[in-house]
């Protein structure tokens, strides 16, 4: 069989949800390439998603995401890993022992990284790990209520062509110690996440299939995008300084 092309997906949730269609629906069609999806996240679906979340049958999220689209998208292979993602030298809880998988067993060379959490440390483990490649394309979205952000880092033949996440917002270089989901207890896990509203959501997931398509035909000129759901047309844009592209 032909190699793949990988594409993880960290996160199933708010924005990992409303990207997963049109993504898939690209890949599916793409005349070019044969695609592998690799869906990733520990949590699971409840009723109390369903108002920003879409999704068919309760249960894992990676794993439900996994059975709904593999019917609609035959040309690409989709596989689910339950699990939420560590870093190096991260403590697991009882609770999540089995449910966790490290990021350097995750993220291969070549691979393109859509990140779609909440959490500042697995912003943090994943992007350290896609330092430590040399092609990589790692696409970082995150939002609040009504605003939000999608990062853009990329190494091609070992060279930054943009700054790592962290290097651009001190909060995620600053989640050393703070905890990731797999280091949660239930109560912990319950109350934490960022307010959300749907429509966020789906403007984040938009422009991070815009910044992969862009990136594909080698057309990024910025590392980061701000949006704002009722700013439109003044507040969405790159950021104002976009990191010098080194690489052609």
């Amino acid at each position: 069989m032909t190699d793949r092309q990988r594409v993880v997906v960290i996160g199933c949730g708010g924005i990992g949800k409303a990207l997963l269609p049109p993504l898939l629906r690209y890949l599916n069609f793409d005349p070019d390439h044969q695609w592998r999806v690799i869906l990733v996240d520990g949590d699971t679906y409840e009723d109390k998603n369903a108002i920003r979340q879409a999704f068919v049958t309760l249960g894992n999220k990676a794993e439900t995401s996994r059975d709904e689209f593999i019917p609609l998208f035959p040309n690409v292979l989709i596989e689910a890993v339950p699990k939420y993602v560590a870093g190096a030298g991260d403590t697991v809880t009882t609770q999540h022992e089995g449910l966790t998988v490290f990021v350097s067993d995750l993220i291969q060379e070549n691979d393109t990284v859509f990140l779609c959490v909440d959490n500042h440390k697995t912003r943090l483990n994943v992007s350290k790990h896609c330092q430590t490649l040399k092609n990589v394309r790692l696409i970082s979205g995150g939002n609040g209520i009504t605003d939000g952000n999608v990062q853009i880092y990329v190494r091609r033949n070992g060279k930054d062509l943009f700054q790592p996440i962290e290097m651009v917002h001190s909060e995620i270089a600053q989640s050393k110690s703070a905890k990731a989901p797999h280091e949660m207890s239930c109560e912990e896990l319950a109350t934490s996440g960022t307010p959300q509203v749907l429509f966020a959501n789906l403007y984040a997931a938009t422009l991070m299939c815009c910044a992969f398509y862009a990136e594909l035909q080698r057309q990024n000129s910025a590392g980061e995008i701000f949006f704002s759901i009722v700013k439109v047309g003044t507040a969405a844009g790159p950021a104002a300084v976009p990191f010098e592209r080194k690489v052609k």
